[in-house]
């Protein structure tokens, strides 16, 4: 069975043979990525910005509006496992390009629609277009980069989700006060469209194959193999299903944050919606470093023992449900916006460490899949579910009695945290993959 990090150790420096392809194309590759990325949530989060809007010009309820929202993750989460694996035997590249035209261009269908049940299409198939993009562009990501920087470039690359929707809320909520939300739609979606064009332009199949390895791909993409035999590995370990499960629970907290709070401080703190926008932007970019935050300490913590990576996560876990729980129960004020603060930093920092635990778990052959595994737990678990039953919680509580609800779902995230720690070191040596048994000696290696 091969590895694309045979090669490496997660020792190694990130210099030298260490690099698949050459550092500078990888970090053109990951740019562009991380640009779609945000293209990405710019494209699901510039709805949030112009929820006071719709409300009021369609009169909807906090639960509909939450399902415009929700129904893009579910549908990421539906669909992001065979998009995915059709992107590993194909072509990621090619999918990538067909995703972000698809989602643009949804985008700019919303922009026109006349009503709920046209936006809710539109928004539909805004989520196919984006169902395969996180978890296939990661996945090309990691596999031109030295193993060592999985979780910090992992938790960079999911951060761009969060300043995808920083930009999305601030810019969205700008343009639709300045031109209308319909504006703010189509402003998205003309983004997408143009930075697909220069993806395709400069990053091609052929080009990612890393250097020691066989090019038995083409420029239209690499060539099938059987994966029959890789897709038990998907869920073969306790501490791989535990990361999935962990991960997706507690990105419901982030999700929920980054749905509710333009309305939260439209509601509560009297904004309108370009500064509600612009705030909870802020925020969203607090959520988003705290992913790059997350990802850079579980590399640096985890380099002697690789199971403090689960330390990290059940760190970051308990911290937001402290955090959050004391915020939403202060008065309005200088005192809970500190609070919100950091517990936002802290509510989605999982994500890196949960990220490069799939990937030390799971063969590199299908890390599209694998990742479009998390992504699916992300969504079924966190995404899709946090916005919508946050809004359904706020027609009949308010929506700060929502919010306060919403920090509880860390419990579980840390159990599950738990339980893949206690198993990581045993199933990394049982599975035995090349890259990452080294990886599981260094505690022991260290003692002695």
């Amino acid at each position: 069975m091969e590895f694309h990090t045979t090669a490496q150790s997660p020792d190694q420096t990130v210099s030298g043979p260490a690099w698949p392809v050459s550092r500078g194309y990888a970090w053109t590759v990951f740019a562009l990525g991380f640009g779609l990325l945000l293209s990405d949530y710019m494209s699901r989060q510039v709805l949030n910005a112009v929820f006071p809007m719709l409300k009021a010009e369609w009169l909807l309820s906090d639960a509909a509006l939450g399902s415009l929202s929700g129904i893009v993750a579910l549908t990421v989460g539906v669909l992001t496992f065979p998009m995915s694996l059709m992107a590993d035997r194909f072509g990621r590249v090619r999918s990538l390009l067909v995703a972000a035209a698809l989602w643009s261009v949804a985008t700019l269908g919303c922009a026109i629609s006349a009503g709920y049940g046209e936006m809710f299409v539109g928004r539909l198939f805004v989520g196919i277009g984006e169902a395969a993009y996180g978890s296939v562009g990661i996945a090309v990501v990691l596999s031109i980069f030295p193993v060592a920087m999985r979780a910090t470039l992992s938790g960079a690359f999911i951060a761009g989700g969060a300043f995808g929707s920083v930009l999305g809320v601030a810019v969205g909520g700008a343009v639709a006060q300045a031109a209308g939300w319909r504006w703010a739609f189509a402003a998205m979606g003309i983004f997408g469209l143009v930075l697909a064009a220069v993806f395709g332009v400069v990053v091609k199949e052929s080009r990612l194959t890393p250097r020691d390895q066989p090019h038995d791909v083409t420029e239209d993409g690499p060539s099938p193999t059987p994966l029959r035999g890789h897709l038990p590995r998907l869920f073969s370990s306790v501490s791989v299903v535990s990361a999935y499960v962990g991960s997706g629970l507690q990105l419901f907290v982030g999700a929920a944050l980054l749905a509710w709070l333009p309305s939260f401080f439209d509601r509560y703190y009297d904004m309108a919606p370009a500064e509600a926008g612009a705030v909870a932007g802020l925020y969203a970019m607090v959520i988003g470093i705290g992913m790059i935050v997350g990802g850079v300490a579980s590399d640096r913590i985890s380099a002697i023992a690789p199971i403090r990576k689960w330390s990290v996560a059940v760190t970051c876990s308990l911290g937001s449900l402290l955090l959050l729980t004391v915020a939403f129960r202060l008065p309005v004020g200088p005192a809970q916006l500190t609070a919100l603060a950091v517990g936002s930093l802290l509510s989605a920092a999982t994500a890196g460490p949960a990220a490069a635990m799939v990937a030390n778990l799971t063969p590199a052959s299908v890390a599209a899949t694998a990742f479009a595994t998390l992504t699916l737990a992300n969504s079924l678990l966190g995404l899709a579910p946090g916005p919508a039953l946050t809004g359904t919680l706020a027609d009949h509580f308010g929506l700060i009695g929502a919010l306060r609800v919403v920090p509880l779902v860390a419990l579980p995230a840390t159990a599950a945290f738990l339980v893949g720690r206690r198993w990581y070191e045993r199933d990394l040596l049982r599975l035995g993959n090349p890259a990452t048994t080294a990886e599981s000696r260094k505690p022991s290696e260290v003692s002695s």
